[in-house]
Parts: structure tokens; C-alpha cells; sequence
């Protein structure tokens, strides 16, 4: 979903951590330049410096779902039109939009964009309504976390990245070795924010981050995005019209934001530009490694594990802030799901992400560098066990509370209204759920005598409307 630092993007994934979106489950993959075939070496290179089993090498056949068969040209033509139509009532020919625009102009002049670049980019841009009704409407969606992972870690999902895993194996090699980024992480993140490329998105950035800028809920960020747009622009990378991507301004095959891009991305086939939009996702997977890498991805080092907690294990030390020394977890108790001691990956923290009765993990610091990317823990978790999945890793063991629904925005201000009336929360109230809403439930879940894990649940609410 996100594309690097994006900070709108991680604004709603913390105030509703499940609410990300679902990227296309079934969505035909997209028609790709093949991969020459990878030397015995090249295959060596993933399967000897990767942690993980080279069981994702295996996979030789291509499991694409069918294309949908060609309509008569007529009705095409005809579905065409009607598409049109339908994007033009979303667009306004607004004048003080346009008044915005030239002024905004003069100061991108003077910032030292062209005067081509600036006629060119804003060739047709019309205020885009639908883009504004979209950011305005950003908090209210919610999903729990297990919906999320089922479409996202979902059996599709994983042997689509087995497939394109195999198709890429020469490059995803190199880019591996180069970044040093394990390259089924790098697929992950791609399957994710576009299913592999099937949904790279089609809205256009100029006209997205202009209205978006001219609105003026987050003015300073959207026009930074539009500067940043128009410097890709000016360099040649692509042309206006064919920069597209997210309604937030995400682009590409791993959605990377304008400044994201200008700072990270990557010319890796050596062409002259560094195409993050084209069929051909070779830059978009390299300039996903070269982030990861230099915001501190740790070679070798799991995002996390499975694990069970002891009987009588103490919830207050769970938390991604309560790091400690592996051996510490294991002289608690806290065992590998499969069985035997957490290995040694440097500081842990032990991750409740549904409370006592979910899945449990121990996160490591490359947890942490994935939250760069998006810093909702239900993105993590997906990328990382997506990425572990599709290195022919197991399914979680355990089960999540099913029975639960996700709170919806307005009940996570009543919950940390509810915390602040009975003592527990001092803090303000915004709707997200992070480590002092978590803290704060905590101390309520004590005082009333249940498991102190944390977890926000409705029949938690229920429990504080009662009083």
C-alpha cells in the first residue's frame, strides 16, 4: 500500500492499524518482460547467503490466472467511453483551482523547475474530487488484523510470489547481493503494495498532489510531493501522464511517494532511468532493496518469529519498546512455536499484535525497518510473513480471536475517553491504538482482574462502558 516515509499513508495505518487495504487477491499478473534464465551460480548466490530454505527455488511452474477473453471492439469502445465519462465527473474545472495552480507555478519557477516541465505537467489537471473524498473518509474504514492477513498472506497471494520469485531469480540474485536484502522480502513488499505489479494504480500524480496541495488539510506535504513529482519530471525518468499511481500519490510497483523516489530509487538495468512504472519491475524491486538497506535491514536477521509464552508469563514486558537480550526471553520461558530456544538475532521484544489469545512473536530490529515503510503493524507482520512464506516457510500455528470485530474509529476515542475517566489515560484523544492506549488498557485489564495483555477489544469497551 505505501510507498516509502510515506507519512499520510502511516498517519491512517497507526490510527487504524488493521484498516490498510486489501491489494487484488485475483487480479491477473501483469504481462512482464521474462527473465533470462539464471546460471547454477546465480542460483547459489540466493540459496547459500539466504537464512531461509531455498524451497521457493523449487517452484517451476507458472500459476498466472487467466486472462478474461477480448470483447468485440464495439462494446469496448462503447465501456470506454462510459469509463470516461464516469472519471470526468470527478474532475471540476474549478477557476480558483486553476488560480492556485499559477501561483503555485511562480513559486515552482522559482525553486528552479522548468518552465517546460511546469506546462507540460499541468497540461489538463483538473481538481479531482473523488481524490479529496478519499482522503477525507481515510479513518473511518476498518478490518481486524486476521481479515487482513487472510487476503494478504492469502494462498494466492503466496504462490503468485513463488511464481514471480522464479521468474525474477537471476535479477532478485543480484539485487540481493548488491543491497543485501533478502530477495523474497523485496517480492513481499511488492506483492503487497501492488499484487506484483497487477495494480500499480492509474490515477495521475500531478493532478492528485495539485488537489490534494489546493485542499489544504496537509498543504506543506502534498506540495512538497508535487515538487518532488515535477524534479522527476524535469530529470526525464517518465513523462506527466504516464507518472500514475495511488490517489495518495504512491507510484510504481512498490509505491513509492515523489520524495521517496528523488532519494532512493534505483537505475538497475542500466538504461538511463530509474522506471519504477514500466511493465519491467527490475528498478522498482532494486530501489525496495536500496531503501530497506539503507534505512538498517540487517542481513540474515528474521523480521520475527513465532513463539508460545509460558504459563504466568508477565504481559507487561510484552511491547515492541520493552527490547531486551534474546537470552533473557528464553530464560522467561518464551519457546519457538516449532520448538527450542529463540535464536540469537541481537535485542528482541515480544509482540501481541491480537493480545494473549492470538498469534505471539518475537520481533527483531529488521521488524523495525519494514515499520520505514509503513509503520502499521499489520503491514509488518504481513510483509514479514508473506516474505517467509514465500521462501517456503510455515503458516502461524496459532489462531487469532476470530470472534472479534476491529474497533471503529469512533469507538477508539470512546475507549481512550473511557481509559482518561477511570485514571488510565492522560494522553490525547485520537483514535489510535499505540503503546500508551495499550498501556493504558493494561492498567484496566489489572484493575478489573483479566489477562493484562493490552489488547483493545470491543468486549474490553463494553467492560469500561459498564463502568
Amino acid at each position: 500500500m505505501v510507498g516509502l516515509t510515506r507519512i499520510l499513508f502511516s498517519a491512517f495505518a497507526i490510527v487504524a492499524l488493521p484498516a490498510l487495504a486489501s491489494p487484488p487477491d485475483i487480479s491477473p499478473l501483469p504481462t512482464v518482460r521474462p527473465s533470462p534464465a539464471a546460471d547454477a551460480g546465480t542460483v547459489e548466490t540466493i540459496a547459500t547467503r539466504s537464512p531461509r530454505a531455498p524451497s521457493a527455488l523449487a517452484v517451476v511452474t507458472s500459476i498466472r490466472p487467466q486472462m478474461r477473453a477480448d470483447v468485440p471492439p464495439s462494446f469496448a469502445a462503447r465501456a470506454a467511453e462510459l469509463r470516461a465519462r464516469a472519471e470526468e465527473a470527478t474532475r471540476t474545472r474549478d477557476p480558483e483551482f486553476r488560480a492556485w495552480i499559477e501561483d503555485f507555478k511562480t513559486r515552482a519557477l522559482a525553486m528552479g523547475i522548468r518552465e517546460r516541465t511546469l506546462t507540460r505537467a499541468f497540461e489538463g489537471v483538473q481538481l479531482n474530487t473523488r481524490v479529496l473524498e478519499r482522503d477525507a473518509n481515510q479513518a473511518e474504514f476498518s478490518r481486524a488484523l486476521w481479515e487482513y492477513l487472510d487476503s494478504a498472506v492469502s494462498a494466492t497471494r503466496v504462490r503468485n510470489g513463488r511464481t514471480q520469485f522464479e521468474e525474477y531469480r537471476d535479477t532478485l540474485a543480484r539485487i540481493e547481493q548488491q543491497y543485501e536484502v533478502e530477495a523474497e522480502v523485496v517480492v513481499a513488499i511488492w506483492g503487497l503494495e501492488s499484487a506484483y505489479g497487477a495494480s500499480r494504480g492509474s490515477t495521475d500524480i500531478i493532478e492528485a498532489m495539485a488537489s490534494l496541495a489546493y485542499d489544504g488539510r496537509r498543504q506543506d506535504f502534498f506540495e512538497e510531493q508535487l515538487i518532488a513529482a515535477l524534479r522527476i519530471l524535469d530529470a526525464g525518468d517518465t513523462n506527466p501522464r504516464n507518472m500514475t499511481g495511488s490517489w495518495a500519490g504512491a507510484m510504481g510497483h512498490t509505491q513509492f511517494m515523489p520524495t521517496s523516489y528523488l532519494q532512493y530509487a534505483q537505475d538497475f538495468n542500466g538504461d538511463g532511468r530509474r522506471n519504477i512504472w514500466s511493465g519491467d519491475p527490475t528498478d522498482a524491486l532494486a530501489s525496495t532493496a536500496h531503501y530497506l538497506a539503507e534505512h538498517g535491514w540487517t542481513y540474515g536477521q528474521p523480521w520475527g518469529m513465532e513463539v508460545e509464552l509460558p504459563n504466568g508469563f508477565d504481559f507487561a514486558l510484552a511491547g515492541e519498546q520493552e527490547r531486551r537480550p534474546v537470552r533473557f526471553w528464553n530464560d522467561q520461558g518464551v519457546r519457538l512455536a516449532e520448538g527450542g530456544d529463540i535464536p540469537d538475532h541481537g535485542q528482541a521484544s515480544i509482540l501481541l499484535p491480537a493480545g494473549a489469545q492470538g498469534v505471539a512473536l518475537v520481533i527483531f530490529d529488521n521488524f523495525r525497518v519494514i515499520e520505514r515503510y509503513n509503520p502499521a503493524d499489520a503491514y509488518v507482520i504481513a510483509v514479514g510473513h508473506l516474505g517467509d512464506r514465500i521462501g517456503g516457510g510455515p503458516a502461524f500455528e496459532a489462531d487469532w480471536p476470530r470472534q472479534d470485530r476491529a474497533l471503529t474509529f469512533a469507538e477508539r476515542e470512546e475507549l481512550q475517553r473511557r481509559l482518561q475517566t477511570a485514571g488510565h489515560y492522560d494522553e490525547r484523544i485520537d483514535g489510535i491504538i499505540g503503546p500508551n492506549t495499550i498501556a493504558a488498557v493494561r492498567r484496566f485489564q489489572a484493575a478489573i482482574g483479566v489477562t493484562p495483555d493490552g489488547y483493545a477489544s470491543p468486549s474490553i469497551l463494553e467492560r469500561l462502558r459498564r463502568g
